[in-house]
């Protein structure tokens, strides 16, 4: 009886058929007004404010969303104009034309001829106009939401150079880089990407100096994106790069201008997603993750210095573990007597093989790192320093550990920080395990085998379409000025007038 009752209330509830997106707006307002409220769920967000156009004395409405526009310009630039204007119009004439040549001061101005478009601008932070009799709405750009704004960089710090980083508003983003370029050539194309979301995408990049082809292989690739929705630049970039089945970053993001802005100098092309402040940078070689925009701020001779210590310290943060666990099990002899006599004693009593001591070290400083990141930030930096140093010393006073490979596993440590990219550093973490396998089954060999696989593996990578290694492999000679080593600066940045000069 219950499921009967049931049903029969079930069949009584109304059903709501939903207004097709491409409904073409109507001549009369009550019907494109109830279009919107059925759309949308009547939610109370989206704020339908109704009155009378004084110039026609016809109905008219404004529609926007609540939080995403600016309501002093609503106001003072749309509704008060509308409400007070008394220039008599020719019956002839589209009021809604009328109003965008004429009477609205507000920058962005668009004509609207069906919902689909009333919807996209409505919930984008735009304010529709409706006027009874028109079969065309207007849309007036009255964006105006809260956001973080320009603040310093927390990821990226530098000693010296710019503080500023890009925002979460794509618009704020887009302005940051015409700062620092105020060259008409720079080019910027916009997409929304997302079913559902919609989302606000534009790709920048200097027309003469990008390649043309790559400038339409980018597009191509954010046009062919289906998907219900985007909500960080992350997600556009596992769907455009080259290789999927790869751990290494094939697209380089950043969160400063400065560096975005030097990328497309370079003949880059920059993507950028509303609602986050991290930009890609396409297309991005190995080089470049090894690379830091305080490079470019120091004298030339500091900045070599500092690119040696990244590659070399991305070799030991690579190999330094394997290498000890290859050394200690397999090649003793390559160990200077003293020093042997020393690890010896040291392990002693220690009842784990050296390869299980580097898995439970590494593993251990991986949970803690993680921890660290995830927790409040003014005890997340304590947690991962004490803990550190409490769980390694008491590992070794308990004869679990030891204090030899403690001191190997805080100079792999040390070594992964010292990349400016957090995804190469990502990708280091993950190959250090297999090439400890590696060492503990086959020694010196394994490493040796293991470690020609990781290149086999880079020089097979691309990013759209160059070489991941270049100008490595393929050697580039007139490429080496930027890469390894860093020239002075006069002799670095002097494409875009040679090229401009031959056109």
């Amino acid at each position: 009886m219950g499921t009967h009752a049931s049903d029969a209330m079930h069949d009584k509830q109304p059903v709501i058929t939903e207004p097709s997106p491409q409904t073409p707006i109507a001549a009369q307002l009550p019907d494109n007004l109830r279009c919107i409220r059925d759309r949308v769920g009547h939610s109370a967000d989206i704020i339908i404010r109704e009155s009378s156009f004084a110039a026609l004395g016809k109905p008219m409405a404004v529609v926007y969303t609540d939080g995403l526009v600016d309501v002093t310009v609503i106001n003072d630039f749309i509704m008060r104009t509308l409400l007070t204007a008394s220039a008599p119009l020719d019956g002839d004439q589209d009021p809604i034309a009328v109003v965008a040549a004429t009477m609205l001061a507000v920058g962005e101005i668009s004509v609207l001829t069906n919902m689909e478009q009333v919807f996209d601008h409505v919930l984008s932070g735009d304010a529709a106009i409706f006027i009874g009799g028109s079969t065309s709405a207007l849309s007036a750009g009255t964006k105006g939401w809260k956001d973080r704004g320009v603040s310093e960089t927390s990821v990226e710090t530098v000693v010296r150079g710019p503080r500023e980083a890009f925002s979460e508003s794509i618009r704020t983003n887009t302005a940051l880089i015409r700062r620092k370029i105020k060259d008409p050539n720079l080019w910027l194309e916009s997409f929304k990407i997302g079913d559902v979301t919609k989302t606000d995408v534009a790709m920048m990049y200097l027309r003469g100096v990008a390649k043309d082809s790559l400038v339409a292989e980018a597009r191509s690739r954010l046009l062919k994106i289906k998907i219900d929705g985007i909500f960080e630049s992350s997600n556009i970039e596992e769907m455009i790069q080259d290789q999927q089945l790869t751990i290494f970053p094939t697209l380089y993001n950043s969160e400063r201008p400065d560096v975005i802005a030097m990328e497309l100098t370079k003949g880059k092309i920059a993507i950028l997603v509303d609602g986050t402040p991290f930009v890609l940078v396409a297309p991005a070689l190995f080089a470049t993750f090894l690379k830091a925009s305080e490079d470019y701020y120091h004298r030339f001779d500091i900045s070599t210095l500092l690119r040696i210590l990244r590659y070399a310290g991305f070799v030991v943060a690579l190999s330094a573990p394997s290498l000890y666990v290859a050394i200690t099990t397999f090649h003793q002899e390559m160990i200077p007597t003293q020093l042997l006599i020393s690890l010896s004693a040291q392990r002693e009593g220690i009842p784990f093989p050296a390869f299980v001591e580097a898995l439970i070290m590494e593993g251990t400083f991986e949970v803690l790192r993680e921890a660290a990141l995830r927790m409040p930030r003014s005890i997340g930096s304590a947690l991962s320093f004490v803990g550190t140093l409490v769980i390694g010393q008491a590992a070794v006073e308990a004869g679990i550990i030891s204090a030899a490979m403690v001191i190997v596993v805080a100079i792999t440590a040390i070594c992964s920080f010292v990349f400016p990219s957090y995804d190469l550093s990502n990708a280091i973490r993950i190959l250090r395990f297999p090439l400890m396998a590696l060492a503990a089954s086959f020694g010196l060999i394994g490493i040796f085998i293991g470690t020609l696989l990781i290149i086999m593996h880079l020089n097979s990578l691309q990013s759209f379409g160059i070489p991941y290694l270049s100008p490595f492999a393929p050697l580039e000679l007139a490429k080496q000025k930027d890469a390894f080593l860093r020239l002075p600066f006069r002799k670095l940045f002097n494409r875009i007038r040679v090229m401009k000069d031959r056109a």
